[in-house]
């Protein structure tokens, strides 16, 4: 049986492959290049772009490096549940300043990105709104002193 993530993957063809490169390096760029690229007219780049978004393959957003936004504390979680972990990740995802959730294996069962303004604040997004979270039994912080890598360019299978 194949999950989700496979069918979608399946059923790319060439021309998905080609435009989803095209966007991961330059995600600016204009339906008439995409349409060039693929031998397309802008409409059908279009119709193709917004047919990946539809299928939740392809967003397009502003990455932002929160340390130079005026958050002056950054962290990775990893969390151990003992219950369910799906509950606990929904749980997170209502949290405003946890801005990563990744179901894990091995030593942690979740990993959780945090921002926030600053220690203080650090210690009570952990302390006050993760810890509580029915099903975590424990929580480690991994504070970030900077981001060297952030990479969105990576083969599009």
């Amino acid at each position: 049986m194949s999950s989700p993530a496979s069918e979608a993957r399946d059923d790319l063809d060439e021309i998905d492959r080609i435009l989803l490169t095209a966007l991961q390096k330059d995600g600016r760029i204009g339906y008439a290049e995409l349409g060039e690229l693929v031998g397309l007219t802008a409409g059908g780049a279009r119709k193709r772009f917004k047919r990946l978004q539809d299928r939740g393959i392809l967003q397009i957003v502003g990455v932002t490096d929160p340390l130079r936004l005026g958050y002056r504390s950054m962290a990775m979680v990893g969390i151990v549940a003992d219950g369910d972990v799906e509950a606990i990740a929904a749980a997170l995802n209502d949290i405003e300043d946890v801005i990563y959730v990744v179901l894990a294996a091995g030593r942690y069962d979740l990993l959780v990105e945090v921002i926030a303004t600053d220690q203080a604040s650090m210690l009570e997004v952990i302390n006050q709104k993760i810890r509580p979270i029915p099903g975590v039994a424990r929580a480690e912080t991994f504070p970030y002193y900077g981001i060297r890598t952030h990479r969105f360019e990576w083969g599009v299978r």
